[in-house]
């Protein structure tokens, strides 16, 4: 299929997930609004209509709660195809929601967005309440310095490696029957296994159990990990939400501040024997035993260090498609299975968003030339085999869509 084709395509991808003024990620696996999907999409209706972008983000930002928190799951219409549904997550919020959050790289988009699409007073709208989410994860999920999880859900990246050693801590034995939902769409050998669902659905019914008090899932909670891939985003998109501030005529200091704090807390991650920072628990301070892509992300918020970015430069030049998303030499790696190997088009974004801003352009260059031939070979999907591009997990895959839309199909790739 000719590049010109795949544009087509892939906005006909987004106009056959929206759903009247939010996209879902695909049809069946995911009938919902998810938080940095729907961040993503809106990049990739720039492409083409920038009132629809912002529109995906306003939506997004609706179901914002009081505390500033943006949940990782808007339900806004009933679809039992799910689970947990609203039901099961029992926030007591309108619209419905999930408990928890997704990475925060709504700033970073709007401000991508504003760069192709212009809306500055569609920008100057949202600013105060992105400004807000900010200040919900500086005081509800930093308590060491670093982001943190309360969920691997709320990573984004949910059965990466990354989460193992406080996964190992979860208590499932009141978890009771439930039935997935997820294994019906997409073939089981590519999604987590059940002891990983037991586990996350544990977590979600502590937190229904203390009425989502943050501080209580904090100090109590089956579940608590620095998160370096959050902690790089947050870094990038409070610089960012500190540029908008700048182009509003706002006082963009305090997120400064807090993106100079996060950098200033790196070294809590910094793993000694990997030579790289990763995700560790604050229960026990175990370190994860691998390298994740999350590390891949230190560029994007400007964080140098040549000794990791060895280490996943022969991550990446173990494969041949992309960034993989675990080490390949690791014991753990999973080539097709969800976040344990695959290589996802949206990652590689986000990694080659840091590549250019750091210069990189020929890395940035080779980045885009590998995602794109997994999209012309493989087509709109979720993420895909890095060893071989075997397209894996969800079809027809909103953010996948995007990614071609807003940065894959360059000319120069």
């Amino acid at each position: 299929m000719a590049d010109h084709d795949l544009d087509a395509a892939a906005r006909d991808i987004l106009h056959g997930n929206d759903r009247g003024g939010y996209t879902i990620p695909t049809s069946g696996l995911y009938p919902f609004q998810w938080n940095w999907d729907s961040a993503f999409a809106a990049w990739g209706f720039a492409s083409f209509d920038g009132d629809r972008a912002w529109t995906e983000l306003e939506t997004l930002f609706s179901a914002q709660w009081a505390t500033g928190m943006v949940p990782h799951i808007v339900f806004h219409r009933p679809d039992d195809g799910y689970f947990p549904g609203p039901d099961v997550w029992a926030t007591g919020t309108a619209p419905p929601s999930s408990g928890i959050s997704q990475p925060p790289v709504a700033a970073i988009m709007a401000r991508l967005i504003h760069e192709r699409a212009g809306g500055t007073d569609r920008l100057r709208a949202l600013y105060p309440k992105l400004l807000a989410w900010h200040r919900w994860w500086r005081q509800s999920r930093c308590p060491t310095g670093v982001a943190c999880v309360t969920h691997p859900w709320e990573s984004g990246r949910d059965n990466c490696p990354d989460w193992d050693p406080g996964m190992a801590n979860v208590d499932t034995s009141q978890v009771g029957t439930y039935q997935r939902r997820d294994t019906g769409h997409v073939d089981a050998s590519m999604r987590p296994g059940k002891l990983d669902y037991d586990r996350y659905v544990a977590m979600v019914q502590f937190g229904r159990a203390c009425g989502w008090d943050q501080e209580a899932i904090l100090r109590e909670g089956p579940f608590l990990m620095g998160d370096p891939a959050i902690t790089f985003i947050l870094i990038r998109a409070n610089r960012d939400l500190a540029a908008i501030a700048d182009l509003l005529g706002e006082d963009g200091s305090e997120p400064l501040a807090w993106a100079d704090d996060l950098e200033a807390a790196l070294p809590w991650l910094w793993n000694e024997t990997l030579q790289a920072y990763c995700a560790r628990d604050l229960r026990n301070g175990a370190f994860a035993e691998t390298i994740s892509s999350g590390a891949a992300l230190g560029l994007l918020a400007g964080v140098e260090n040549a000794a990791m970015e060895a280490k996943i430069a022969a991550m990446w030049d173990k494969v041949r498609f992309g960034m993989p998303s675990n080490d390949p030499g690791a014991p753990s790696f999973d080539a097709r299975r969800y976040w344990r190997g695959p290589s996802w088009p949206v990652v590689n974004a986000l990694i080659a968003v840091g590549l250019a801003s750091a210069g990189r352009h020929e890395e940035e260059k080779r980045l885009r030339r590998e995602t794109a031939q997994l999209i012309r070979e493989g087509g709109f999907y979720e993420y895909f085999d890095p060893l071989d591009g075997t397209p894996c997990g969800g079809d027809r895959f909103t953010w996948t869509a995007a990614i071609w839309l807003a940065w894959a199909n360059r000319e120069d790739a």
